[in-house]
């Protein structure tokens, strides 16, 4: 692989690929602490700086990693997770989901604060900047489109697995959390399998082309 090309995707991808994976775990903690649960906020993870968050091979490394060897067609990546104590909830299964989608609402929210962004770059002067600017807003928006829909799957310990969890009846719940230590397992035989890109491509492009449609 061209290593300019190597140096130039990172440096497109590294930002946008930092904020949604580490504004998705704040925003866990943010609705945690709302809701009574002050874990996250004692260990000081509700914070913007993305240092809180790092996971050196989770947050950069695998999904760079990824991001090449599937030539910019799929992103996976994770943070350090933000502890939340389900008992400390005003309502445990109520409330639970509401932290489990709050991740995924953050990543919405990235994603159209990047076409905002992309559309001020499409304004500038034509330069260097600019279309940088204009590279990495595009990238912005896929990576947090991806991971919106990424963790709205179904699938336990992912933000989807823990919403259907809050809304199943109490027994249905339990035993479908019980599939929580095959959660990364599966995912992976779906991502190796491309079940997963066949899932969320669709999606995410009907997503992204709605978003430009909107803001563009």
């Amino acid at each position: 692989m061209d290593v300019n090309h190597v140096l130039q995707t990172f440096a497109i991808y590294a930002l946008p690929v930092l904020f949604a994976i580490t504004l998705h775990e704040a925003a866990h903690g943010y609705v945690a602490r709302h809701f009574g649960d002050m874990t996250a906020h004692a260990q000081g993870r509700i914070s913007l700086n993305p240092l809180r968050h790092i996971d050196l091979i989770g947050t950069l490394l695998v999904p760079l990693a990824i991001l090449f060897v599937s030539g910019g067609n799929f992103l996976f990546g994770w943070a350090k997770p933000v502890p939340v104590n389900y008992s400390a909830l005003k309502k445990p299964r109520q409330h639970m989901a509401w932290v489990a989608a709050a991740g995924p609402g953050a990543n919405l929210a990235m994603a159209l604060a990047w076409a905002a962004l992309l559309k001020v770059a499409m304004l500038l002067p034509a330069g260097q900047f600019a279309a940088f600017l204009e590279l990495m807003s595009q990238a912005g928006i896929l990576v947090n489109l991806i991971f919106m829909f990424l963790n709205l799957l179904p699938i336990p310990p992912l933000d989807g697995g823990r919403i259907l969890t809050s809304m199943l009846p109490s027994r249905a719940a339990w035993r479908f959390a019980k599939i929580e230590p095959w959660g990364l397992p599966i995912l992976l035989v779906l991502l190796l399998t491309n079940v997963l890109s066949g899932v969320l491509g669709p999606l995410i492009d009907v997503s992204g082309a709605l978003i430009r449609a909107i803001l563009l």
